[in-house]
């Protein structure tokens, strides 16, 4: 049994039991019979659901249904518009298509769809859905309809509005549009109300801090420190200037562009600076990835909307806002990164922000009084011997280095500060032809794709299994019982790259650029991870999860012979556990790779979920085993390995005050948006702390939903 996501966008479903998708026989493997049960683990529906679930399903009914006050008034939003292929314009296209305006003529019942106003429609959402059991793909809409624009331009549509009733999932009446912008326009509206409330109250302009010991009475602006450039160093950057905080943003790599020469210096010299490079500088992990903008947090919520506006209005382009899963590639990464910059030094068109943002400097260790901090100690990440270092002092430090920075942790724990190990995922990252992707996912329509740049998306996937260890003749000496396997950052037409931040260490990703144009796709298949895996190794203490990482990582660099050469296998040698005797398939990875027993580079519990969990794969996406399948080491950094309490409503550290751990390196995002709306919300939590917001972010943008780590 297993969970597979296919190629649907946003929403997919398992395909039936027995369904043949391609004419590919499936592989059939001698070691199956000893490997763990795979469970199932699916939506749940109809009677198997919860009856928390069942209230909760019900009272949305309940709501939907309720008898809409004015129908003439408001918006009414059409979900579930299916357009096929050769009656939408494309992927690329986000305009309101003859064909679409037939399937709102449907939903609505308005005999004749040419004369409907386009201009009257606002595509909310455009996915792709080539599931197997649809008799052919199409392009699926949601759509909002502005009713009184609509009667005033085609009158003749009152009495089909009137006739109008909801329907749960398909049509939905909002008497109010809700229109949430940028997070720099949503601040300055919470400044205007603020303002105009202050001055009704008979207030003074200035800080005034509410809580805490801080006053603030305008005679300087708070300082406050962000320490690390990723998504959320950079909107905590952002929210608390444009709130009025004095913050300078340090970052231990370099920016773009220089960033760009140095692993431009790994790819053609191997030449790696260990503070430039994947890994860091400007834009953090996610800037030479896939760019991905999926989110497990709630794709309409106001805070993942306000991040994706706030990436559109430096530069990102308009389609991830309706795009059913959104990426941007690293090409469009790199010029947003330059504008948002920009636009913190106070150099962009609306200007007000000054930030003083230090390249090169990295974090050595926090200054501390009477368990506060008061500041941190810099150098020149060039000075390996820290011999130059320096003392800044800030009211405040918000920690929002990535997973990456492990000589933060060690840091940290030097000061007695709380570190738990975290449960993350490790593997291989498996490569195929793009082509093949395509054809298992699109079967004839595959031609469609001409390398990202024809009607229908390059094809992905996203598949997982869970494996249970009950009946296992050879218990591991971890003595874990269960554990998931999925594939993990998936890139359609990617390339394989290097990720260390250390010689003697290897470890990989992958990343694409917006067009997806490589002829070769890969994603990480990994296992998950516990403390039990760790100890098994010998590895104790808060930084165990730290150790197991550099374990499989010396372990890849000596299978790969050095000069970070990847060790790789075919999937079908990886399955039977033997050296490979042939040629090898070609493979993206522009420094080499060598043939080498990956089967032997995991303990073997690990090994036998993966392998298994491959072999589940392939029933539902035939030829995913593959000779031309190729599988490289090692993938292992997935997520952080610890987290750093703090308190969910403050977002302070629960063992120093003043210290504001955030995002993916502090355990609290997984991917960029995440991380992001991490970042924004402890921007806003350490503005209230000084006074210079005096509302909860809540009042604007909800509570914070936790990301975890992300399985995308």
């Amino acid at each position: 049994m297993f969970v597979l996501r296919p190629n649907l966008l946003p929403l997919s479903l398992p395909y039936p039991k027995g369904t043949s998708i391609l004419p590919y026989p499936t592989r059939r493997l001698p070691h199956l019979q000893t490997l763990p049960k795979i469970l199932c683990s699916r939506k749940r529906t109809g009677k198997q659901r919860y009856p928390s679930e069942k209230k909760k399903l019900k009272l949305k009914h309940k709501e939907a249904l309720t008898d809409v006050k004015d129908k003439f008034d408001g918006i009414w939003r059409l979900s579930k518009l299916a357009v096929s292929v050769q009656n939408d314009p494309g992927k690329d296209f986000l305009g309101v298509s003859d064909g679409l305006l037939q399937e709102i003529a449907k939903a609505i019942k308005f005999p004749v769809a040419s004369m409907l106003p386009p201009e009257v429609f606002s595509i909310i959402r455009k996915s792709f859905d080539a599931r197997k059991m649809l008799k052919e793909a199409k392009f699926v809409y949601t759509v909002d309809m502005d009713v009184r624009e609509l009667i005033n331009l085609e009158p003749r549509t009152r009495d089909f509005i009137s006739d109008l009733e909801p329907r749960v999932g398909l049509i939905e009446h909002m008497p109010l549009e809700r229109v949430s912008g940028d997070i720099i326009s949503i601040i300055q509206d919470c400044k205007k109300v603020e303002g105009e409330r202050s001055l009704k109250e008979g207030g003074v302009n200035g800080y005034s801090c509410n809580a805490g010991t801080d006053k603030y009475t305008g005679s300087r602006k708070p300082k406050i420190a962000v320490v690390g450039s990723g998504p959320s160093g950079l909107f905590a950057s952002l929210v608390l200037a444009e709130l009025g905080a004095d913050v300078t943003l340090i970052e231990r790599g370099q920016p773009v562009e220089q960033r760009g020469r140095d692993i431009g210096a790994l790819m053609v010299r191997r030449v790696l600076e260990l503070e430039s490079n994947f890994c860091f500088g400007e834009g953090g992990a996610g800037t030479w990835s896939d760019g991905k903008l999926v989110t497990r947090i709630g794709r309409n919520s106001d805070s993942v909307l306000a991040v994706m506006k706030t990436l559109v209005h430096f530069g990102a382009p308009g389609n991830i806002l309706i795009d059913g899963k959104p990426h941007l590639g690293t090409d469009r990464l790199v010029p947003l990164l330059r504008n948002f910059r920009q636009n913190l030094q106070g150099q962009g068109k609306t200007l007000p922000p000054q930030v003083s943002i230090k390249f090169g400097t990295r974090v050595d260790d926090l200054m501390i009084e009477d368990g506060h901090v008061v500041g941190v100690k810099v150098s020149d990440s060039r000075d390996k011997q820290k011999l130059d270092c320096h003392k800044l002092g800030f009211d405040a430090v918000i920690l929002a280095v990535g997973h990456s920075a492990r000589d933060i942790y060690h840091m940290l724990l030097s000061h007695d500060i709380e570190l738990i190990p975290k449960d993350f995922a490790v593997g291989l990252r498996i490569e195929h032809p793009q082509e093949l992707i395509n054809s298992v996912q699109y079967s004839s329509l595959g031609t469609e794709v001409y390398r990202g740049r024809g009607k229908i998306p390059v094809a992905d996937y996203k598949v997982a299994s869970y494996v249970s260890r009950e009946d296992r003749k050879t218990p591991s000496r971890s003595g874990s019982t269960s554990r998931s396997c999925y594939s993990f950052c998936m890139c359609p037409g990617g390339q394989v790259v290097p990720t260390s931040t250390d010689p003697s260490e290897l470890c990989i990703n992958g990343m694409s650029f917006s067009r997806r144009a490589s002829k070769w796709a890969n994603a990480a298949l990994v296992v998950t991870v516990s403390t039990q895996d760790f100890n098994s190794l010998d590895f104790h203490g808060p930084l165990a999860g730290i150790d197991f990482q550099r374990e499989f990582e010396r372990r890849a660099a000596v299978m790969g012979g050095g000069d970070f050469v990847v060790p790789v296998q075919t999937v079908t040698d990886f399955l039977d556990g033997k050296f490979p005797v042939t040629s090898l398939p070609p493979s993206s990875y522009r420094l080499g790779v060598k043939a080498a027993k990956l089967h032997e580079l995991f303990p073997m519990h690990i090994t036998d979920a993966l392998r298994h969990s491959v072999s589940v794969f392939d029933k539902e996406l035939p030829g995913f085993i593959s000779n031309e399948a190729l599988l490289h080491g090692v993938e292992t950094r997935t997520s952080s390995p610890v987290q750093i309490p703090r308190s969910s409503d403050t977002y302070e550290s629960l063992s120093l005050k003043g210290l504001y751990p955030v995002g993916e390196g502090a355990g609290y995002a997984g991917g960029i948006v995440s991380a992001a709306v991490d970042g924004m919300h402890a921007g806003f939590a350490v503005a209230k702390r000084f006074g210079l917001f005096l509302d909860g972010i809540e009042s604007v943008l909800g509570k914070a939903q936790g990301a975890g780590f992300a399985k995308y």
